[in-house]
């Protein structure tokens, strides 16, 4: 677990690395590569008045955190293929949101109750085939395991109860939240 400290420090590289986009320059000291030099997953995510601006990561931990953030940042904000790009213009209204992934564990499973036993709202975020959702989204939707299994694959381009069909691997894994 980090600290509100870290985390406040997390916000402020992903925060730097935005701004850098339009400097094309961003240097990040080397007490903060020490710091968070762990290979960690991670997911950042912007919005703008409280809408959805843009949230790219990585699921698994395959560099050092403070580099993951700072690459997430920029995909998040220039690469979602979902939005349009930020403009410099939009920097004073993002909101950046950090959820540090603990390493995402297979769920073992022979019934679709199996699978419901296993995931808790709030605290699982889901992983089907390259289907990702964060624990949060779940309850700022207000879904049900179901629902919460159902809207993975519709992510990951499957049917959306292909989960039930007990074929297919999923994977459950926590986040620790900082926001702005």
């Amino acid at each position: 677990m980090l600290s509100q400290e870290q985390g406040k420090k997390l916000l402020r590289l992903a925060k730097d690395s935005i701004s850098s986009y339009f400097s094309k320059r961003l240097e990040v000291d080397e007490a903060i590569k020490k710091q968070f030099s762990e290979k960690q997953g991670v997911f950042v995510t912007l919005y703008k008045k409280d809408e959805l601006r843009g949230c790219i990561g990585y699921s698994e931990p395959v560099m050092p955190l403070w580099q993951a953030v700072v690459e997430a940042a920029q995909a998040a904000a220039f690469s979602d293929p979902r939005f349009t790009p930020i403009q410099k213009h939009e920097l004073k209204d993002i909101r950046i949101e950090i959820s540090i992934l603990t390493k995402p564990v297979e769920l073992k499973y022979t019934t679709k109750d199996d699978i419901i036993k296993q995931i808790k709202i709030g605290r699982d975020g889901l992983i089907i085939q390259n289907g990702l959702l964060l624990p949060q989204v779940a309850v700022e939707w207000g879904w049900d395991a179901d629902h919460f299994l159902n809207h993975t694959c519709i992510k990951a381009g499957l049917p959306e109860n292909e989960w039930a069909k007990l074929k297919l691997k999923i994977y459950k894994f926590q986040t620790q939240i900082f926001k702005q």
